[in-house]
Order: C-alpha cells, then structure tokens, then sequence
C-alpha cells in the first residue's frame, strides 16, 4: 500500500476520530463483562442469569445500530455521533453518582450502553465515505480497530473495582469519554458526498437482496464471536478456570488482543488477496479453535487462594494452572481469526454496497450485535443445563464451517458481477 497516496486520499482526522469514538464506546459498550463479577456478587444474582445480564448491551447495541443508522444519514453522521456520546455519558453519570440496586437496573443500564455498541453505524461509514474502493479494507480496519476498547476494560476495569468499587468505575470511564468527545466534535468532518434520505423502506429492500443476508452472516460469525466473547468470557474464566477477577480481565485483554490488534490486518490481507480467499481461510481457523475450547476440561480450584481477600478471588495469572495457560491460548488464536474476519466482511461490503453503505452498515452490524447475544446466551443456557460449557461452544464451531459453505456458493457469482467491476480484489 501507498502510504503517501492513502495519506491523500481521505480524511486522515475523521479516520482518527472515528477510531477513537469507536474505541471508547466500544469500552462502554462491553464494560458489564469484566464488571458483572462484581455488580452481580453484590446484588446476589446466580451464574445463568448473570450471561444474560452481559448479553442485554450486546442486543441492544444490534436493535440501536439501525435508527442510528438512519439518523446519520438524516442530520449527517458528526451530530448523530456527538448526541450518542452525550445520552451515554449521560446514563454513566447517573449510575457513578447513584448506583444500581437491582436486576432491573442494570438491565436498563445495559439498553443505554447499548448505544455505544450502536456507534458502527456512524463511526464506519463516517470514515468509509471519505476513501476510494482500493482503500476500504483498511480503512474500515483501523476504524473498526476501536474495538481495542475491550482490551483496555479487561486490563483496567476489574483492578479499579477491587480497589475503589464497582460504582466508581463508572467515573472513571467518564474521563477518556468527555476527552474523546471534544477531539470528536473538533476534528471530524462529513464527507462531501451527498447523502440520500434514508428510511425504513431503504432497510427493506436491501433486505431483499440475498447478498446482505450473506453479508449479515459472515459478521455475526466474525463480529459476534468477538463481543460475545469479550463480555463473556470474565465469568467463564472465573467459573471454569476459578481464577481472580483481575486474573479474568487480564486473561480476557490477551484474547481480545488479538482480535483488535489483527482486524486492520484483516482488511489489509483482503484488499491483497480479496475478501473471499481471507475470509475462507479464517472461518477454518476459527471453528477449529471453538472445537479445541468445547473439548477443554475444567481447571482445578486454589487450596487456599492468596488473594483471599479480593472482591473476587481465585487463581492469580501466574499461578494458574497450566489448562488455563493453554484455554487462552487457543482463544487468543480464534481472536486473530475472528479479529481478521471482520475486517475481511468490511473489504467486500462496500465494494458491492457503496451507495448503500450506511443501510449496510446497520444492518451488517445488528447482526453482528446479534451474534455476539446468542454467543453470550448460549454459554449461559449450556452450563445451566449441563454445568458444562461445551454445548454453546460446538454450537458456534459449526457456525463458520456453515460460513465457508456460503462462500463456496457465491463466489463465482460475486467475482464475476460486481466483484467483476469494483476495481478491487474480491
């Protein structure tokens, strides 16, 4: 890649502004996860329930990603994003200064974040509109990079719980969200293109088109499998591995890692050798990985922990038994994969939807949303039925072999019609 002609391609500070609004919201979207070990200890609420809890943000962020959708594309992506950021700010505010007391609450407070969830809809196309065909792999890969925001939360998140409580977490989220909000509101701009009026008849009749259902697939595979595991895996490392809960979120930050760190690289393998080759390849990677995991046994539980008096105690990182080493291992693998995928999934969309790339946007990232809720939810249904995790985790190793089989169908068919004419590799 040119580096200098991608330099003048675009628009380098709403690329950077998109990154860090997707970033930091990213951060709120999925902060349930490593604090659910916490708020739900306190308000006694057992394991089944507590997969449910986490996966309220991860729906909600697929329902709210539409309407967002729509209103960037009525009143520009630039005041639909500022107005996110402030109702989300907003919902932090309140819980910092007067907490949750119940079940109910957090579930209402896992609507509002998923509202963060819902910025794919503005912070993608917002930088996507700016750069030509040949860029959009990378481009939607270092804007969609902003899921790094899980790393950060399992890395800083549960130390902060333990050390000033759940409750002030909130406060502290608060601070990069207001600095993230004035870089925002400074530095991007909407592209030039002219929008269209979007309404709920554009959804329908691209809904219409087999090719977004495809589309829609391959990101609640990919995507889904990233969130879903981002928020779930805190409780199924502290439960399966009986490990602390900074030892979780620090567990958790390695795999996410690498989905984050590797999604830019995705989309730059996919404009290399097209989107279709990256993307086969990864779904093999990845199911294979969901297979090893179902198969992994329960490590053993501490004699006497050393953290015994840690909000959540268990294994610290480096005393933890070796399976644990190894379970992460193999996650932090299928991350890369997963990571790779979307970014893969983002290279085709607006290739063969580029007028349509805010309607897309949406629709590909509900289901992306939606893929990571039945993740989170299927863990929880599986060890509730049978104390195991294996079921939901063989559930979603078939997903991506399902996947390449779809991929199999329709490439000729997308290489040869409008992969034919996109000036891109597919």
């Amino acid at each position: 890649m040119n580096i200098k002609e991608f330099k003048q391609a675009g628009h380098w500070p709403t690329l950077l502004s998109a990154f860090l609004y997707f970033d930091v919201s990213f951060m709120v979207w999925v902060v349930l996860g490593p604090l659910s070990l916490y708020i739900t200890q306190d308000l006694h609420i057992p394991l089944a329930e507590k997969f449910t809890l986490v996966a309220i943000p991860i729906l909600f962020g697929a329902f709210l990603r539409i309407p967002l959708g729509m209103l960037a594309d009525q009143i520009g992506p630039k005041r639909a994003g500022q107005l996110a950021q402030l109702v989300v700010m907003a919902a932090m505010g309140y819980v910092f200064l007067f907490g949750l007391h119940s079940k109910l609450d957090v579930e209402i407070l896992g609507i509002f974040l998923g509202l963060a969830g819902a910025s794919f809809a503005v912070a993608l196309p917002q930088a996507s509109r700016w750069y030509p065909p040949k860029f959009q792999g990378v481009v939607l890969g270092i804007a969609g990079a902003g899921n790094l925001g899980v790393v950060l939360d399992s890395m800083i998140v549960p130390a902060l719980a333990e050390s000033f409580g759940w409750q002030a977490v909130f406060g502290f989220l608060l601070i990069p969200l207001a600095i993230v909000f004035m870089i925002y509101s400074i530095l991007v701009k909407d592209a030039p293109e002219v929008r269209k009026a979007v309404s709920l008849k554009n959804y329908g009749l691209l809904l219409k088109d087999s090719d977004t259902w495809w589309f829609m697939f391959f990101y609640s595979i990919t995507f889904g499998g990233f969130v879903g595991l981002g928020n779930a895996l805190p409780l199924y490392f502290t439960n399966w591995y009986h490990v602390s809960g900074i030892t979780a979120g620090m567990m958790v930050a390695i795999v996410v890692a690498g989905g984050s760190l590797f999604r830019p690289i995705g989309g730059l393998v996919a404009d290399r050798i097209g989107g279709i080759r990256a993307l086969s390849m990864l779904f093999v990677l990845v199911s294979l990985s969901y297979f090893v995991v179902a198969l992994m046994p329960a490590g053993p539980a501490p004699l006497v922990s050393e953290m015994a008096q840690a909000k959540v105690a268990g294994w610290g990182l480096f005393e933890m038994p070796a399976i644990a080493w190894a379970s992460t291992l193999v996650f932090f693998i299928g991350a890369i994969g997963l990571g790779m995928g979307n970014g893969s999934v983002f290279q085709l969309v607006p290739l063969r939807f580029r007028s349509e790339i805010g309607v897309m946007t949406g629709l590909v990232g509900a289901a992306g949303g939606f893929g990571g809720y039945f993740l989170a939810q299927a863990m929880g249904m599986s060890y509730a039925s049978t104390h195991s995790f294996m079921t939901g985790f063989l559930v979603f190793a078939c997903l991506p072999l399902v996947g390449l089989g779809g991929l199999l169908a329709v490439k000729k068919r997308w290489r040869t019609t409008w992969g034919a004419v996109s000036g891109a590799q597919v």
